[in-house]
């Protein structure tokens, strides 16, 4: 029988003490404060964020936490101990040398930041920073690890440059310089699901975002309530958005968004095949099929997500099910970014009595959830187990995703 891992989460006390430990052995000083942002979970609407599709994410209980104090310099200096790892990794470096594709590893997600935001007109101290990074948000899940980071970088950013990030006003700014330090520094062509969803969640409450219109409206996500739960299973599978499947499956969306805007369309305007028709008078479209089925998954994906929230809301659990087991189908046969470790995962739930299972976020490994009863967690857990052992595959860590709090300082 496989053994279940359950991955640990510490409490905001915990966090605020090893962030602080952390920070004050390396640098000698007290920090100014700790800040923490949240890692995420998509219920449903993958890859379209960035086609102005609809997405329904919720903030999780797991955080990211930085101890952090400014500079009188342009240095940013970092230390973290990795989850998962003993060694801390540290890096030192001048925002001067701060620019596209530098650095492309987890400091970008750091120094890019402070970079975009020193960029911006929001701050007038442009100064450097000493910060110390303690994480449960597991890296390489896909639950945005990432963005977690991100963004408890840019409140600490703005914190201790004397900015006041409880005014509602700063948070656009902060999506924003989160976004640039992904897209323009890391190299990751995201489309602000994540950053969005780590700055607004609520306690108990999923977000429905509209990327056509750049807006989100909270949604009811208790589904304890009704004797229910949502189970992460993290592959352990490497989750890289950075090495070209992503950023090819964008490309190719980009360009037809391009086509779509100059008709002054949107993808929920057209059917499949009016978008190809289109492509058609208007571009090479050199492989059909391929581009039937990567835009068949944004249209339907959207649509998906527009019923899901609907079923969310209405308390059907079953039809909502039946919706992520859909989506993940879509993302495996049309949009080809399920491996066959994510695909293992989900089978293994729904043979183990899951209401739906999916793998997500950006695919390409990382992690599937799956919407079981309550009391059936620990056995669907273990059949996930079972299954990636039968397999051999790496064993998978596990734990329950709950609509929690976003961004904020901790201390």
């Amino acid at each position: 029988m496989a053994t279940t891992h359950w991955a640990t989460t510490r409490t905001e006390e915990q966090l605020v003490n090893d962030a602080k430990t952390l920070f004050t052995s390396t640098y000698d000083e007290e920090p100014t404060g700790v800040w923490a942002a949240p890692g995420r979970v998509n219920l449903i609407g993958d890859h379209v964020d960035y086609a102005e599709g609809i997405c329904l994410p919720f903030a999780l209980e797991q955080l990211t936490a930085i101890a952090a104090a400014g500079r009188n310099d342009h240095v940013v200096n970092i230390i973290t101990v990795m989850p998962g790892q003993d060694e801390p990794q540290r890096l030192s470096m001048s925002l001067e040398e701060v620019g596209k594709g530098n650095p492309a590893t987890w400091a970008g997600y750091v120094v890019g930041v402070i970079w975009a935001l020193n960029s911006s007109n929001a701050l007038v101290c442009k100064t450097g920073m000493d910060i110390a990074v303690v994480s449960d948000v597991p890296v390489g899940s896909g639950l945005s690890s990432s963005a977690a980071l991100e963004c408890s970088t840019a409140l600490a950013a703005v914190d201790v440059k004397g900015s006041s990030f409880r005014k509602m006003a700063m948070y656009p700014v902060m999506v924003e310089a989160t976004m640039r330090a992904e897209n323009d520094v890391v190299g990751a062509s995201t489309g602000g699901l994540d950053q969005r969803t780590s700055f607004y969640g609520k306690k108990n409450q999923a977000l429905e975002i509209d990327f056509l219109y750049d807006e989100f409206t909270y949604v009811p996500c208790n589904f304890t309530d009704h004797g229910l739960a949502v189970l992460v299973a993290d592959t352990n599978a490497p989750h890289r958005l950075i090495d070209g499947q992503y950023g090819s499956r964008r490309g190719l969306i980009d360009e037809v968004t391009a086509v779509l805007r100059k008709e002054d369309s949107t993808f929920r305007d057209f059917t499949v095949e009016q978008v190809l028709e289109l492509l058609a008078k208007t571009s090479e479209c050199s492989d059909h099929d391929l581009y039937r089925r990567r835009v068949g998954h944004v249209i339907s994906e959207t649509q998906r997500t527009q019923h899901a929230v609907s079923c969310l809301r209405d308390g059907d659990f079953s039809k909502f099910g039946k919706l992520m087991t859909e989506s993940h189908a879509s993302l495996r046969d049309d949009y080809a970014v399920v491996t066959p470790e994510l695909d293992c995962a989900v089978n293994a739930a729904l043979s183990a009595g899951a209401l739906g299972a999916r793998m997500t976020g950006g695919g390409f490994g990382g992690s599937i959830i799956a919407l079981v009863k309550k009391e059936n967690m620990e056995s669907t857990a273990q059949s996930i187990a079972e299954a990636a052992e039968a397999r051999g595959f790496e064993a998978p860590t596990f734990l329950e995703a709950r609509p929690s709090h976003g961004a904020r300082r901790l201390a």
